[in-house]
């Protein structure tokens, strides 16, 4: 049904449908600006591809509350290497504006933070990180900023994930920190520029690959869909033998 064809309808001009669209759309615009998280609708996506990238130096700008670092932690060392909780054998680094955010739990998972904007930061950072993480941060820089932001982090990172709301509310300070302020809505458009990139659907974020393996990536992406698309055909008209071959084959 489209959105013409809803307005038309009796049953959506109904208060109790009205008062469910506002409370819709209220969650919409301000599920983005609960710091220092963000929301958990993308999380398949991002930790699907930071396991596909598999990097053995990681950094993360913007670390609020480490959720990122953590599932990057979890799924690349003790599902990949299977390893112990003493013995890490991957780099995960992280730039945090604001130290309040900091916690124990940082300090388990992370092998650095640096504290301060990372436009300061990066320039003096010695190591090239396989992945370089922007999740719900480039919101929060200028256009100008985050251009000049990106073009350390290409100088910094063989890979970059970038996410940033499709739908983003007004924000000033939050938690008493003036970094948590929203100031450029950034669109596809910003990044049509950029040449080795590709884009991951997600109803609530844009979400950017961009680097080195965005082609080995992004074939990856397009034969699993293939797959998933074949097996849900057979599966719907009932060849089940046909499917269980077809999974070994494939």
């Amino acid at each position: 049904m489209f959105e013409s064809d809803c307005k038309n309808n009796a049953l959506f001009r109904m208060p109790w449908i009205a008062l469910l669209n506002n409370s819709i759309n209220f969650a919409r615009n301000t599920i983005v600006s609960i710091m220092p998280s963000s929301h958990y609708f993308q999380l398949n996506e991002i930790v699907d591809l930071i396991s596909l990238t598999d990097p053995g130096k990681l950094l993360d700008i913007g670390v609020g509350f480490g959720k990122y670092g953590l599932l990057a932690r979890e799924y690349l060392e003790l599902w990949k290497d299977g390893g112990d909780y003493q013995k890490w054998v991957r780099q995960i680094d992280g730039i945090e504006a604001f130290k309040p955010y900091l916690t124990p739990v940082h300090k388990f998972i992370y092998n650095n933070i640096f504290i301060g904007n990372a436009l300061d930061i990066l320039p003096d950072l010695k190591d090239r990180y396989d992945l370089i993480l922007m999740i719900d941060v480039f919101e929060h820089f200028t256009y100008q900023d985050g251009m000049n932001l990106f073009r350390e982090c290409r100088k910094k990172g063989k890979n970059i994930l970038i996410s940033v709301p499709i739908t983003m509310s007004a924000q000033e300070a939050v938690f008493g920190n003036e970094f948590e302020t929203h100031k450029y809505a950034w669109k596809k458009e910003d990044f049509n520029d950029i040449p080795d990139k590709f884009f991951v659907c997600n109803v609530k974020s844009t979400i950017c690959y961009i680097g080195e393996d965005s082609s080995r990536i992004k074939k990856i992406l397009k034969k699993r869909r293939s797959r998933e698309r074949i097996v849900s055909v057979l599966d719907f008209l009932h060849l089940k033998r046909i499917v269980k071959l077809l999974l070994k084959w494939m």
